[in-house]
């Protein structure tokens, strides 16, 4: 019997009906595999996974699969979003037995859960054919799968221990992270932006970075790579121009043409990347992109108790209705011209109707090449009338894909997703100042603490359907302290920064490991998978224990917490001496600029603070660790520095303060990297 159906992931019930007997992951079913001596089938991918879709649909939903399957195996069903800690220990897995790895994921595992082989996608015949070798191997020669199992989760169990070498105090100067940029700048496209490689991801945690780092040592040529990539991200079709919203990543090397996929954690990160970028350039191309991100995302992904969704898929029906990936999204010339009537020409030019913007069977992304500038001279317009001609346009076409059959909803709140996307209506509020986003951001946190965080002190990991489950793992604690943090620097409400520093303690307790010096991923009191895992390199998202670093330096200069500030550094020195290549340490790299010369404190004090904070919080000033109160305070770095009758700045380096100060300009000149 197929148990999926009593499942909550959208993605598992995506597989509800197939013919396989899928399980979920679960003590039972894991107890069951022993009972029977049958190896497992883990399967894990996401909802909003094409190639997921691609090997249901050819070899999940075959009866003929499903007999092999289910005469031999055990076959579990894993939803990525929902399991990051199973998901991460068998991706170890592919990754040691092929050198990549992907989703779908796709693992055969002895009965204790063990893998002995695995790979991604796979076509029908090919897969029934590896699994009947497996069994038949199982079968007569179990010594031989015993063997390679244990070499295998020895270098799985080898992969989670962290290299204790220690930074000696040269490597820990700031001034060697520039030898890193220096070998990592070897592989940016300056032609399009981002890496010279395609598929082609947006990594904005790498650019978060980069671009401080390019800021603090005054590198033209590295803002003008950060701007360059985030002008060509906006401008591609892995950008939504008409809804908003960016796609995972694009297959080609121009941002051009995407799986159509929208996920929150990407979104919810590059709106501060484009908030912080905007802080930095005051560019209107990244002010709009921010206001359309957060449409799509309050339009499409916006819970009715004030939390986020997921994610969106890349498929949808089509005019046959039939499930096809980008349906929603694409367009036909024949279309465009019947829509737009006399002013095709110009939107063809500015939107590339031609090979350019051609994708297949017929259908164009739209991508814009050249400046508005460039095509409004070509067609003797103004740019601003231009510019009104875009914006009727992209309505236009809104209003029309409108009509179209939406894609799929992944309708799960994740809480770690949430807290992302919550510090991403907080930077949108510092940087353009928009009272409703900040609405939003308050909403997010009290759904946050309502409903993914337990009377006994955890977090949750998922939410819904009313009902919180999945015990939290650090990613959910790591990025929600982080959100925390910045919203009280957004509103000076300690409520929050208090929250924060219970959370952070809560991690000692439950997931700090003293002989590692590393949080583990998964709690210590939860039940065990075969190996640890210790969440160190940077990715797409950023990982959980880089996230912690941050935090507990930020926290410890707050409270003036010598544990946490140590425990911070510890970690990074540990971390130093494995930076080999830059985009998978970026994080690491953020919270090494926190040792520069250039590193400040201020503490904006008094009646008068919000306004204060939200002037400094307006500019770019990634190197400033900020704090404030608008009454007596009893957070350490804020003690005996509030006036109820003036409004007092405080700046400070390395624990010391200057003499306060009441002008604002002075302040912001002081901050400033000169």
């Amino acid at each position: 019997m197929n148990e999926l159906q009593y499942e909550s992931s959208p993605y598992l019930l995506q597989h509800a009906q197939n013919p396989i007997h899928w399980k979920a992951w679960n003590d039972a079913t894991l107890a069951t595999a022993k009972t029977e001596n049958k190896l497992m089938i883990v399967s894990i991918g996401y909802s909003a996974c094409h190639w997921c879709h691609v090997m249901e649909h050819e070899s999940f939903e075959d009866t003929e699969v499903a007999a092999v399957m289910n005469t031999g195996f055990i076959s579990v069903k894993v939803d990525r979003e929902e399991r990051p800690d199973v998901d991460a220990i068998y991706m170890k897995a592919v990754q040691l037995m092929t050198s990549h790895g992907g989703w779908p994921l796709n693992v055969v595992c002895l009965p204790d859960g063990r893998p002995v082989w695995g790979g991604t996608y796979f076509k029908k015949d090919n897969w029934m054919d590896i699994l009947s070798q497996l069994q038949n191997l199982y079968q007569t020669n179990p010594g031989k799968m015993l063997e390679y199992a244990e070499k295998l989760h020895e270098g799985i169990s080898f992969l989670g221990i962290v290299n204790h070498t220690q930074a000696n105090p040269e490597e820990q100067d700031p001034a060697r992270i520039k030898i890193l940029i220096e070998k990592w700048s070897k592989s940016f496209d300056w032609d399009f932006g981002g890496y010279a490689r395609a598929p082609k991801f947006m990594m904005p945690n790498n650019f978060i970075f980069l671009q401080r780092f390019g800021y603090q040592t005054a590198s033209k040529d590295l803002l003008d790579f950060v701007d360059l990539t985030l002008t060509k991200m906006a401008h591609g079709g892995l950008f939504d121009v008409l809804g908003g919203g960016f796609s995972r990543y694009s297959v080609d090397m121009r941002w051009h043409v995407p799986h159509f996929e929208k996920m929150l954690y990407d979104n919810g990160q590059l709106v501060t990347l484009y908030a912080q970028a905007y802080k930095r350039t005051q560019n209107p191309l990244y002010q709009e992109v921010i206001e359309k991100t957060l449409a799509f995302i309050e339009r499409e992904l916006l819970h009715p108790e004030g939390g986020f969704y997921a994610a969106l898929d890349a498929d949808s029906l089509n005019a046959k209705q039939q499930l096809e990936e980008g349906a929603y999204y694409v367009w036909q010339k024949e279309q465009l011209q019947q829509l737009l009537q006399d002013d095709f020409e110009v939107f063809s030019a500015l939107f590339n109707i031609n090979d350019f913007g051609y994708w297949e069977h017929d259908n164009y992304v739209l991508i814009q090449s050249q400046t508005l500038d460039s095509i409004a001279e070509q067609f003797g317009l103004t740019v601003a009338v231009l510019s009104d001609k875009k914006q009727q346009w992209e309505q236009l076409l809104f209003r029309e894909q409108q009509k179209r059959p939406k894609p799929r909803l992944d309708d799960k709140s994740l809480t770690s997703w949430n807290a992302i996307m919550l510090k991403g209506y907080t930077e949108a509020y510092n940087a353009l100042g928009s009272a409703s986003f900040l609405e939003r951001a308050l909403q997010n946190a009290s759904f946050i603490i309502q409903k993914l965080w337990s009377e006994d002190g955890y977090l949750w990991h998922s939410y819904k359907n009313g009902q919180s489950s999945i015990v939290g793992f650090l990613e959910d604690y790591a990025f929600t302290i982080d959100a925390f943090i910045s919203l009280y620097q957004a509103t000076l409400d300690e409520t929050y920064l208090y929250h924060a520093k219970q959370l952070t303690d809560y991690c000692f307790d439950h997931f700090y490991d003293e002989t590692q010096q590393f949080f583990l991923f998964k709690a210590k009191n939860t039940t065990a998978l075969i190996a640890d895992h210790y969440e160190i390199e940077d990715n797409v998202i950023p990982s959980s224990n880089s996230v912690m670093a941050n935090n507990l330096y930020t926290l410890g200069i707050l409270f003036h917490n010598s544990h946490y500030e140590k425990t911070a550094l510890q970690m990074l020195n540990h971390v130093i001496p494995n930076i080999d290549y830059g985009s998978a340490f970026s994080n690491w790299l953020n919270l090494w600029m926190n040792l520069s010369t250039d590193n400040k404190e201020l503490a904006v004090c008094g009646t008068d603070a919000i306004a204060g904070i939200k002037a400094v919080q307006r500019g770019y000033y990634p190197h400033v660790v900020l704090a404030g109160s608008t009454t007596l305070s009893k957070i350490p770095f804020l003690q005996n520095r509030f006036d109820e009758k003036d409004t007092l700045f405080y700046i400070c380096e390395n624990r010391n303060c200057q003499l306060p100060v009441r002008e604002l300009t002075t302040v912001l000149d002081e901050l400033a990297i000169k």
